[in-house]
């Protein structure tokens, strides 16, 4: 009979951030020990507050069924000398297995004949496994920074207080570090700092709303969502939406509830930006809006307890606020005493990257790729790509953006505006930063679009012409993000421009910093964006399409991507399969192709003929079709060769004993494989 399993680790507050992760983590780690038990089990779920990390799994097996297991050994030749006896390979294999020599077994495999112990494991109860299982578990969750308290040999994102661990409503008994497990969990720190018994998962969730915690992150987000609009509509504003804070929020409380606060309106004078920005990332305040979008002086804070005198609380976050706000108002009226383009020349003392040199040397680079990008794609502004990457990193030496680092680029916009700078170039300045997340929002303009793509291009090159290149999940500078803002730039945009050249220019222009080879920081640069490229295209496709297609070029990212959208649809026709068949088939008997011409005179079938024809007429309209970038209409051509290709494989004997005959065959099938290869590698196509 299965039972249920019930895990709370309750500690001190756990970061915010923590969480989420802690637990997808948990279900992962507990699914492994249950598979690698070979336990059955059933649904898993896991729940996080800031105080306490749950999972609990329905369904699992009372025992462990009995195994027959099987440990593969060295290799025959090698377990035995010349006469047959076990050499010292074989016997350390039987010692380490707890078995004797003579019990092993020979076994073939696809490598050929190898030793193997077959053992026979008799089932354990799960209650018995399940001690050793679970402190294996915690001390296993991984978190970006974790801690030891006292003299304990343990490790945890917070100090430990109370663990409740149930199978079947009995506790399963352990210890981790110097807590003890059991069935008692607790309230609310605030609010009802008692212990409570748990019998079961739905018996914790009743006492846990008893004693005001709230397990489940989405029914906490759900209850924020509520209040803040209750809040909101007394207030006479709306909420600004803001997914992320409000994700954030949620980790951070066990028992939400919502108060309004006012600020200033003095304080709107400051770009709405940077006050949204102070609410946001320093306080965790929702900010208000009015019906137009207008910023209200108002917010919204989210208190982990339902306080008796709200106003208390309210006065207490104004005047922490206020603070704040008072702050960013000082920096911006002392910035607006010196000119953004008179900070340019304080980038010279900004250090970018020790081995890159400063921020203004890197500005100067990619104001060149810029500039280059503007002349080949939109030379009306070209000066103005120019202006705007020199003073797009001026604002980085500004008060402002010095105390409150997420508002660059915003404030710079802000501060060219006031000084008088062109409208187009102030707006550039900011959206040259774009896109700062995965899935974020574009560069709206040509401008914005070629010094955002110049400032990212020269960050990578950088960084890879100096070695510091990204390894498994380490990438301090962020390349991998800065790659996919490149490769999504030029698919909105639908700039047809060569990654390669644009590599080549950047590499030129960071020639005196380099300390690699250029040709092996070029591969390795190109090779990195392929990557990206292919991830971000088989998220979208199917993976052994976007192979297709990449493995012949990727140079240009737009034709590239609209081959790839042209393949997975054509390749949903019901006659793909035999079609795809037949150019494999030709691909594998030409391989790299003979480069002689075709002659007609050769022929000595009427198949020849017929296929060399449908050759000629099917590539005219195939470079028709390529020339209008219609890749979908130039595949449907090419299928117009499969009753060819198929008679021309049933009549004729492409390997014959002429040699001129056998050469003009082969050449015939390789204008046939080089047709088709010009859109994507059809061999690399599963069935």
């Amino acid at each position: 009979m299965a039972k249920d399993l019930f895990l709370e680790i309750g500690c001190e507050e756990i970061p915010a951030g923590f969480v989420p992760k802690a637990m997808a983590d948990m279900e992962a780690l507990m699914k492994r020990e249950l598979e690698t038990a070979r336990i059955e089990f059933g649904e898993i779920v896991t729940l996080g507050t800031p105080r306490r990390l749950v999972l609990a799994v329905k369904g699992i097996a009372e025992r462990q069924p009995d195994a027959e297991l099987t440990a593969m050994g060295p290799a025959k030749s090698a377990a035995y000398d010349a006469e047959g006896n076990p050499t010292k390979a074989a016997q350390g294999f039987a010692r380490g297995q707890g078995v004797d020599v003579a019990d092993l077994k020979v076994v073939m495999t696809p490598k050929g004949e190898y030793l193997a112990a077959v053992k026979s494991e008799v089932g354990r109860d799960t209650a018995e496994l399940l001690p050793e299982m679970l402190p294996r578990l915690i001390g296993n969750i991984p978190f970006k920074k974790s801690m030891r308290w006292a003299d304990f040999d343990v490790r945890f994102a917070r100090p430990i207080h109370w663990i409740v661990a149930l199978y079947g409503g009995s506790v399963v008994p352990f210890a981790f570090g110097n807590i003890e497990s059991g069935s008692a969990s607790r309230g609310h720190r605030f609010m009802a700092n008692s212990t409570f018994p748990v019998r079961d998962f739905a018996h914790y969730l009743e006492e846990c709303e008893r004693h005001f915690v709230i397990p489940d992150p989405e029914k906490r987000k759900a209850i924020i969502r509520q209040e803040i609009d209750r809040v909101a509509r007394q207030a006479k504003g709306n909420v600004l939406p803001d997914e992320a804070l409000l994700e954030q929020v949620s980790f951070l409380v066990e028992y939400p509830s919502a108060v309004h606060g006012t600020f200033s309106p003095d304080f709107l004078v400051v770009p709405r930006e940077v006050l949204i920005t102070s609410m946001r990332e320093h306080q965790r305040y929702f900010s208000l809006v009015d019906d137009q979008g207008r910023l209200l002086p108002g917010f919204i804070t989210i208190n982990n307890t339902l306080t008796e005198d709200p106003q208390v609380v309210v006065k207490g976050n104004e005047r922490v606020l206020r603070a704040r706000l008072s702050d960013a108002r000082f920096f911006f009226d002392e910035d607006h005493k010196v000119k953004l383009e008179s900070r340019v020349e304080s980038l010279k003392s900004v250090v970018y990257q020790a081995k890159l040199g400063t921020s203004y040397e890197k500005m100067e680079r990619f104001r060149e790729l810029a500039k280059g990008l503007a002349q080949r794609h939109n030379p009306a502004v070209a000066d103005k790509a120019a202006r705007a990457a020199t003073l797009c990193k001026a604002d980085l030496v500004s008060g402002m953006v010095g105390e409150f680092p997420e508002v660059q680029g915003i404030m710079g916009r802000e501060y060219a505006l006031h000084d008088g700078e062109d409208a187009a170039v102030a707006n550039a300045i900011a959206e040259h930063y774009l896109p700062t997340q995965a899935g974020g929002d574009l560069p709206a303009s040509d401008i914005g679009a070629f010094v955002s793509l110049a400032d990212k291009t020269d960050t990578i090159c950088g960084c890879f012409s100096v070695g510091l290149i990204p390894t498994g999940s380490a990438d301090p500078y962020a390349l991998r993000r800065s790659a996919l803002g490149i490769i999504n730039i030029i698919l909105d945009k639908k700039y047809r421009e060569p990654l390669s050249g644009l590599i080549k220019a950047s590499l030129e222009l960071l020639a005196a910093k380099a300390n690699r080879p250029v040709e092996q920081v070029y591969q390795d640069v190109l090779d990195f964006f392929r990557g990206r490229f292919v991830n971000l295209m088989a998220d979208r496709y199917p993976s052994d399409v976007v192979d297709a297609v990449v493995s012949v070029s990727f140079d240009d990212l737009v034709e590239a991507a609209a081959k790839i959208q042209a393949l997975a649809e054509f390749r949903k026709r019901d006659d793909f399969a035999p079609l795809a068949g037949a150019f494999k088939r030709v691909g594998n008997i030409v391989k790299d192709g003979v480069d002689t011409p075709v002659a007609a005179n050769l022929f000595q079938e009427q198949a020849e003929g017929a296929l060399y024809e449908a050759q000629q007429q099917v590539k005219q309209k195939v470079e028709a079709a390529l020339g209008k970038a219609d890749y979908l209409a130039a595949l449907t051509e090419i299928a117009t060769l499969k009753s060819a290709v198929d008679l021309f494989f049933d009549k004729v004997m492409v390997m014959a004993e002429d040699e001129a005959v056998r050469q003009n065959r082969l050449a015939l099938l390789t204008a046939i494989a080089r047709l088709f290869g010009s859109l994507a590698d059809f061999g690399r196509l599963s069935a």
